[in-house]
């Protein structure tokens, strides 16, 4: 079997060897009379009646359209900032390449005055695999992190717990320029928390992604993608922001980028002070086997905390010749935190007369720290593109835990004190290496193969101590030393052509992994080991069919398999308490979960689409909850089988010139059933969500922007999450003759974002939640642009788009 796997990816490997196509190419270079942009560059017939292929330029002008046949042409660009363009005869016939004079521009000026209209990138994309979100297009986000912007992105939601779900379903896996985090929960949410949105380009969103990218996320992939100038010379940007909310805030920033003939330096570094505050309520009505009521559990919880935070990139690329580019890139991020969580706690019977009260006091201090480091190397063949990246990842993490409870009677007196610390160290080693291949064919397609390995070793103690009396004695139950090791290899092939109005791109990816799980034990407890091997094929097709000879009205379906594996932490079988009655716990039993999702689509130009999706799944991973003898465990699990069932709408209406709306909506069904703990969970609901950014150009130089949500109850496995809704705005004006910004923005302005819920299917237990985070703040944002740059010299444009593009580091 290994061995017929091996001949498999060999001959996938040789197949782009195979395919070499034999036509022409036609490059050019258009000059903006301003900024660099994106423009639709059209290939016409000779006569200017038929459109052969379109191509959008890259930022800096330059264009390329590949396997043209011998004949003749014509160039045209018809853009509403610009005068149209139609160029002279082009003629194709036995070169291999053929470079078009150089297209200069004009804006379209009105003759009644001095008026220029401006061309503005669109918030959002829409493209055969992706829906992709322009992050400079927010003005709500700027000056923020990559958390705020995600939470405004078409589709995804994030929990209370930083959870982050797209189209209504969790399991979704965030990667930054093509990565996988490796993070999930709060964790991440720390981690997005501390990249600066003035750094990211945009945001990517894939329901099915393709083959290239690994085979994790039930829900798809979200790809941040990061910002990297193509501007030659000198140039950067500084942003500050300070923001009051319950507490206040404040972010700083700096991206700098030198590009000239053969080097390229780039990075950033950024500081954040953060502050927040959240009031979380529970409540729990404990029932006898009859059903009536036997005791009554409400806990109050004033969390606060208080983080510094560190971010960091430098990188370099050579341009060792035209065609090969070696880069070395390094990043990391530092996080000191505190918590500090004062709980209330009171017990009473059923006819609500107080049994006892506990008061609990629990601080924890913690050190989070990610160093990645990535070497590279570019280079384009005479016709493809092979590339290699070899990565290392380090994740050290650091917590010191004081939990401390007093048990009071109805009278106030002091029944009952106890003390406990923990001290929880967790390392990450991650080790990747990947190799890709791309080769054009003809009928403008593509095939693209590759190969990656990936090693992952962690290494996570939970050492608990209870204090009596001044003295320390270990904790046995709670405390363990968990070590996991990881190793996953894969190939792919992805292919993808066009006929006339069809378009299809397809892949295969194949998977194999080997997990390996030990838990030390200690003088009370056994250790234990386990080991896990599996081997799946996940594919993945995407079909668009165009209804019009031009492509404004188009339908796309597209079809996928994924896997979802357990997080690190959520393997390790640790107990974390946050009062007596509440425990965290992980999970050395999860199982990987599969999903398959489907998806159609119509799409309208770049303005409007609608898609009906399904998707169902076995095992995937959630929180559950478990209640025994009046304790609450929270812990991941395994759902037997869960379906979902989708209708969403995005569309861009431009209302007036001044004024364009960005709209998205869903509705969704989830049905989940499985065996969970002492109960059988059979839930089912409907939900709706919609999102509504507006954009407002008030003049030239001053814009504005109104934007919010709101999402209905929703059923998640065990639990029923409240209706929440929040409603953003900001004004944005440019000065410095626009080489600077200042920014005013306002977040959940009415303090709708509670967010609310229950927890069904617990034995003879009824539990609800309130937090209160703190979601509303105004924040100011101050940006600057300094520095010169220029346009390629000419000489380096004669390999066309797809030369520059790989002459700027891909990650």
């Amino acid at each position: 079997m290994h061995i017929r796997l091996f001949n498999l990816l060999v001959a996938l490997w040789l197949l782009p060897a195979f395919a070499m196509a034999q036509s022409g190419t036609i490059n050019g270079q258009v000059k903006f009379p301003t900024t660099t942009e994106t423009v639709l560059v059209q290939l016409l017939s000779a006569d200017g009646a038929n459109l052969v292929k379109t191509q959008l330029s890259e930022t800096n002008g330059s264009f390329r359209f590949l396997n043209v046949a011998d004949g003749d042409y014509l160039i045209a660009i018809d853009d509403a900032g610009f005068v149209p363009y139609k160029s002279d005869l082009i003629r194709l016939s036995g070169q291999t390449e053929v470079k078009v004079p150089e297209i200069a521009l004009q804006p379209t000026v009105n003759q009644l005055g001095e008026v220029v209209v401006e061309k503005k990138k669109p918030m959002v994309e829409n493209k055969i695999d992706k829906t992709v979100v322009n992050v400079d297009a927010m003005i709500t986000a700027a000056g923020g992190d990559a958390m705020d912007v995600l939470e405004k992105s078409p589709g995804i939601v994030v929990d209370q717990n930083g959870t982050i779900t797209y189209k209504g379903k969790s399991g979704v896996a965030v990667f930054i320029d093509d990565k996988p985090t490796y993070l999930s929960g709060a964790d991440l949410e720390a981690y997005l928390k501390s990249l600066p949105a003035s750094t990211l380009n945009q945001i990517e969103l894939m329901t099915n992604p393709p083959a290239k990218y690994d085979a994790a996320g039930s829900a798809g992939v979200i790809n941040i993608v990061t910002r990297k100038s193509k501007a030659r010379g000198f140039n950067g940007s500084v942003s500050a922001r300070a923001s009051l909310g319950k507490r206040p805030n404040t972010r700083e920033g700096i991206n700098i980028n030198y590009l000239n003939d053969n080097v390229r330096i780039f990075g950033n570094i950024g500081y954040a002070h953060n502050q927040n505050k959240n009031d979380l309520y529970i409540y729990r009505r404990f029932r006898n086997q009859d059903g009536t009521t036997q005791s009554y559990f409400d806990q109050y919880s004033d969390l606060t905390g208080k983080a510094n935070a560190v971010n960091a990139l430098a990188g370099l690329d050579y341009y060792a010749t035209e065609n090969t580019t070696f880069g070395v890139n390094i990043n990391g991020v530092s996080r000191a935190r505190s918590t500090v969580s004062d709980v209330g706690s009171t017990i009473s019977d059923a006819n609500r007369v107080l049994d006892s009260t506990i008061i609990a006091n629990n601080t924890v201090r913690s050190r989070f720290s990610n160093v990645g480091a990535n070497l590279n190397f570019r280079h384009n063949l005479k016709k493809g593109k092979i590339t290699a990246d070899a990565d290392y990842l380090s994740y050290i993490s650091k917590a010191d835990q004081r939990f401390r409870n007093f048990i009071y009677q109805p009278d106030q007196s002091l029944s009952g004190q106890d003390e406990s610390t923990g001290y929880l160290p967790s390392d990450i080693d991650i080790y990747s290496f990947k190799t890709d291949y791309s080769q054009p064919i003809k009928n403008d397609g593509l095939i693209e193969t590759g190969y990656k390995v990936s090693v992952s070793k962690t290494d996570n103690t939970a050492d608990y101590r209870n204090i009596a009396g001044g003295i320390e004695t270990p904790d046995y139950d709670l405390s363990n030393h968990f070590k996991y090791d990881e190793i996953i290899q894969a190939g792919y092939v992805n292919f993808n052509t066009s006929y006339g109005r069809w378009t299809l791109q397809t892949g295969l990816r194949l998977e194999h992994t080997t997990s390996k799980g030990h838990q030390l034990g200690n003088p009370e407890k056994p250790e234990s080991r386990f080991t896990k091997k599996y081997t799946n094929l996940f594919p993945t097709v995407y079909v668009q069919y165009k209804l019009d000879s031009i492509g404004d009205h188009s339908l796309v379906t597209s079809y996928g398999r994924r896997i979802n594996r357990p997080y690190y932490e959520d393997l390790n079988p640790f107990v974390s308490p946050l009062d007596k009655f509440t425990f965290y716990a992980g999970n050395p039993y999860l199982n990987p979960s599969f999903s398959q999702n489907y998806e159609l689509s119509y799409r309208y130009k770049g303005y409007f689409s609608t898609t009906l999706s399904y998707s169902h799944s076995k095992d995937d991973i959630n929180e559950t909850i478990e209640i025994t003898d009046g304790v609450y465990y929270s812990r991941p699990g395994n759902i037997g089988r869960s379906r979902y069932y989708s209708w969403n709408m995005n569309a861009q209406i431009p209302f007036a010139k001044w004024l364009t709306t960005n709209l998205y909506t869903e509705i969704t069904r989830g049905e989940y059933e499985s065996k969970l703990y002492t109960e059988s969970l059979n839930a089912a609901g409907n939900w709706w969500y919609i999102s509504v950014n507006n954009q407002i150009k008030i003049s030239k130089d001053w814009t504005a922007e109104a934007s919010g949500f709101y999402q209905t109850e929703v059923v998640s496995t065990q639990f029923v999450l409240g209706d929440i809704g929040q409603i953003s705005v900001g004004i944005q004006k440019k000065i410095m003759d626009g080489k600077a910004s200042v920014k005013l923005s306002g977040n959940d302005i009415f303090y709708s974002g509670i967010r609310t819920g229950t927890i069904n299917n617990l034995r003879l237990t009824d539990a609800s939640w309130v937090n209160k985070p703190d979601s509303r703040f105004v924040a100011l944002t101050f940006t600057y642009s300094f520095g010169k740059s220029f346009q390629p010299k000419d000489q380096h444009d004669a390999s066309g788009a797809e030369s520059e593009k790989n002459r700027v580091k891909e990650n």
